[in-house]
């Protein structure tokens, strides 16, 4: 590679002093773009002859030759131009699904922004409204809003981020990806290709991470997290808002089954699972149910056809539990499909009033649940849960929204939440807990994952978050209640 580099800088140099080199000769030399620095470092070699049938002098650059002769008088060392090709990529993580058990994160704030993850962020717009990924891109400066955005997908996750995730001994990452940051054209779909006001650039980030996943071992659910019209209303659709209106618009549906077979195009050889779509909003209503059904119905044709089967494909439970969903897309109408439930115990007034005994007891008794689903339908996953008792993250319901656990939550004019105690030392950053907080986080980080072991395995949300650790995969690790080995248990017979 050095020996290439001195032969490339050499041309370069000399092509300059000899105008008459050939065609090839002088193309190489123009592709030189050496700094100032490396040109010191990868000076041409002085010449220790003269060149034949001319007259010489010397320059007063590093005593190069100049000459007044043919090009075919001079010996210019030709360079390799068919250097031989890079080793392939590594294959894909073998995982026997079914037997081998997922343990996973998700790369949550990331590739979607969420106010809560990266609170940062959104304060430093000066602007209240600035509630979401959609009014990030409308309600500020375009060029300034892309200049954060990119910040933040560089620096994000890194591959530091992998590295430490299979040293942590998981498995999968699931990583959330809104529909404007997949780069449909005109090719692609009858539908519009229209972004705005979201701001695109997210998609080479993808690619870049399912590069450092195959790098390190570790398997990649592309969960598409946020879709046109928005699927909940929830600010990690992209979308906060009090109407969403996916399920009522066709055009909105078939873009997002588009989207989804142009992602099983371009990466479904890449990825182990393609997720249609994160948490529809079936506690809408039937007609949200029956839309959101049709729609997987239509994705799983869509993936099938351009990525074959081998690809794993998840649907979500849409929030009316995996019941509804008994004899959907199960052999022989559907192959190699999962079920993604949610798990989360902090959203509800009657959940918040729970002892961590009684936390511990209500996720021990999905098991029965889960596995009486999974032994004649789907492969089941827990696709997000956390440690969270409460909801006292900042911004965890939505940005300048309170918290339902100190009674500061309000869904609108007229509503009064109901107190259960103090936030202090229940959030932030975990060196201000006390250690029998720390202890109750590690009995219930044990419980959900002996639950979700019971079936296909688990991915925690999420891997990092500006400052709620009990929601952090990586904080966790660091302050002890999550252990650094996954299948090592303090409680080993905590459901009984």
């Amino acid at each position: 590679m050095v020996r290439l580099s001195t032969v490339a800088c050499f041309i370069c140099v000399t092509s300059s002093f000899y105008p008459a080199l050939s065609k090839r000769q002088s193309k190489f030399g123009q592709r030189c773009r050496l700094s100032a620095r490396e040109q010191h470092a990868f000076q041409p070699p002085k010449p220790t002859g003269v060149i034949p049938n001319s007259t010489t002098s010397t320059s007063a650059v590093d005593n190069i030759p100049t000459a007044t002769t043919s090009s075919d008088d001079v010996q210019i060392p030709t360079p390799n131009l068919n250097p031989p090709p890079p080793p392939p990529p590594p294959s894909l993580p073998n995982v026997v699904y079914g037997s081998d058990k997922i343990r996973g994160v998700n790369l949550g704030g990331w590739l979607v922004l969420e106010p809560w993850v990266t609170p940062s962020i959104f304060d430093a717009t000066g602007n209240e409204n600035i509630v979401d990924e959609f009014t990030f891109g409308q309600l500020q400066d375009v060029g300034r809003a892309a200049e954060v955005l990119k910040q933040h997908w560089e620096t994000w996750i890194t591959e530091d981020d992998f590295v430490q995730i299979a040293a942590a001994g998981l498995n999968h990452v699931r990583i959330p990806i809104g529909y404007w940051s997949v780069p449909l054209t005109s090719a692609d779909t009858a539908m519009s290709t229209s972004t705005e006001p979201y701001i695109p650039g997210a998609w080479p980030y993808l690619l870049r991470a399912l590069t450092w996943a195959r790098n390190h071992g570790i398997s990649v659910i592309v969960d598409l997290h946020g879709a046109p019209g928005s699927q909940n209303g929830f600010d990690n659709s992209g979308q906060r808002t009090t109407n969403p209106t996916w399920a009522f618009s066709p055009d909105d549906i078939t873009r997002t089954v588009d989207t989804l077979r142009f992602i099983a195009r371009e990466i479904g050889d890449q990825v182990s699972v393609i997720e249609f779509l994160n948490e529809p909003a079936g506690f809408r209503g039937p007609e949200w149910v029956a839309a959101t059904r049709d729609f997987f119905s239509r994705a799983y044709q869509a993936v099938r056809e351009v990525a074959g089967d081998n690809v794993k494909v998840m649907i979500s439970d849409a929030y009316v539990g995996v019941e509804t969903w008994v004899g959907f897309l199960t052999p022989p109408s559907g192959q190699n499909t999962m079920m993604d439930v949610h798990d989360y115990q902090i959203f509800v007034d009657d959940v918040l009033s729970r002892s961590i005994d009684e936390h511990i007891a209500a996720s021990c008794a999905n098991i029965q649940a889960f596995r009486s689903y999974e032994a004649s339908n789907l492969w089941t996953v827990v696709g997000e849960w956390s440690n969270a008792l409460t909801d006292c993250t900042r911004w965890i319901n939505g940005r300048g929204t309170g918290s339902r656990y100190d009674g500061s939550f309000s869904a609108g004019p007229g509503t009064v939440s109901q107190f259960h105690g103090t936030c202090i030392g229940k959030t932030g950053s975990w060196r201000y807990w006390t250690r029998e907080y720390i202890e109750m986080l590690t009995r219930y980080w044990e419980a959900q994952t002996h639950v979700a072991e019971t079936v296909q395995g688990w991915i925690f949300w999420t891997w990092k978050a500006e400052d709620a650790d009990e929601w952090s995969y990586q904080k966790g690790l660091e302050g002890g209640w999550i252990p650094q080995d996954p299948t090592s248990r303090k409680y080993p017979n905590i459901c009984g």
